[in-house]
């Protein structure tokens, strides 16, 4: 089967970068959200990420209006799934929300219809058990910003089967991207090394051993890191940090990913990160090009004796 026909559900950071590159590429995209005004701020996002590539000669003009013409929008799902090959679901890391949103899809959608989920933790096998289809279930972990991240985390669940396993990754490379295939355990491959690394970090500047810019300088020069792992946690929002923690925590049984109580302070105190305006890093001042460390972390003392 080749997919033509695409419809992305969420139009947040996540969901309106897959957009973006699914109509780059000439398919066809129906974006998916309740919110009328957050569909018209990601098509505004994804024309100036446009216009980027514009600026880098990667896109033309002509490119880019032809993309923008292949994506509509929608605050229906029930008129958006009904033609689709495949769907891609972005809403946010609730498993309530995405289970009720799988059960919904599968109802609506043709039944040659592949569903992925763009989901960063959450079990590929628990979200295909809600379904009729569980051989057509796939997680398609996209890496932020998608435009420019080459990699795509493809997860089996228990019952994805070796074709809808090949139609995704031979529909990544189309976008582009790099296709790693992996099975499905508590945050995959990514998030499974990604998160303790994080974890690890909260835990440094939390026991005092060093300061914010020095843990990420030390992780960036030293490791050839492109972004440190304090600032990488902000990016990624911390209580989503929290919940990937919590989910390999729970699913593990193993102390080492026990959230640092830095983080959870930090998630509870709604600092968190670039989207709150506060992290570890200073975020309030958008116009500032320079990266601020937060006021309770510019001077560092241990806290842990």
């Amino acid at each position: 089967m080749k997919i033509q026909k695409v419809a992305v559900i969420g139009s947040g950071t996540m969901g309106n970068g897959i957009a973006h590159v699914f109509a780059q590429y000439g398919y066809d995209v129906h974006l998916i959200d309740i919110n009328e005004q957050a569909l018209q701020k990601a098509l505004q996002t994804i024309s100036k990420n446009m216009d980027r590539q514009i600026a880098k000669n990667i896109l033309t003009e002509q490119d880019k209006q032809q993309a923008l013409n292949r994506i509509k929008t929608f605050t229906n799902i029930d008129n958006a799934v009904t033609d689709r090959d495949l769907i891609v679901e972005a809403a946010t890391e609730n498993p309530t929300i995405k289970l009720d949103i799988f059960k919904k899809i599968d109802a609506l959608a043709p039944e040659h219809c592949i569903l992925a989920s763009n989901t960063s933790s959450i079990s590929i096998t628990k979200i295909a058990a809600v379904t009729k289809r569980p051989d057509k279930v796939i997680g398609m972990h996209f890496m932020n910003p998608v435009p420019m991240m080459k990699l795509v985390e493809i997860i089996n669940g228990f019952k994805t089967s070796s074709t809808t396993n090949q139609v995704i990754t031979e529909t990544a490379k189309a976008l582009q991207k790099v296709p790693v295939t992996v099975n499905d355990f508590p945050g995959f491959v990514s998030n499974k090394v990604l998160m303790p690394l994080i974890n690890e970090a909260i835990y440094t500047l939390y026991e005092g051993i060093a300061g914010v810019e020095e843990i990420d300088t030390i992780m960036k020069l030293g490791m050839a890191h492109p972004m440190g792992p304090l600032q990488l946690a902000d990016f990624i929002g911390l209580d989503v940090c929290l919940y990937i923690m919590r989910v390999l925590y729970e699913g593990y049984g193993n102390p080492k990913y026990a959230p640092c109580p830095l983080l959870v302070k930090m998630v509870d105190s709604g600092n968190l990160g670039v989207k709150s305006g506060m992290g570890f890093y200073d975020y309030s001042n958008k116009d500032s090009k320079e990266l601020i460390v937060a006021p309770q972390f510019r001077k560092h003392n241990p806290v842990v004796v």
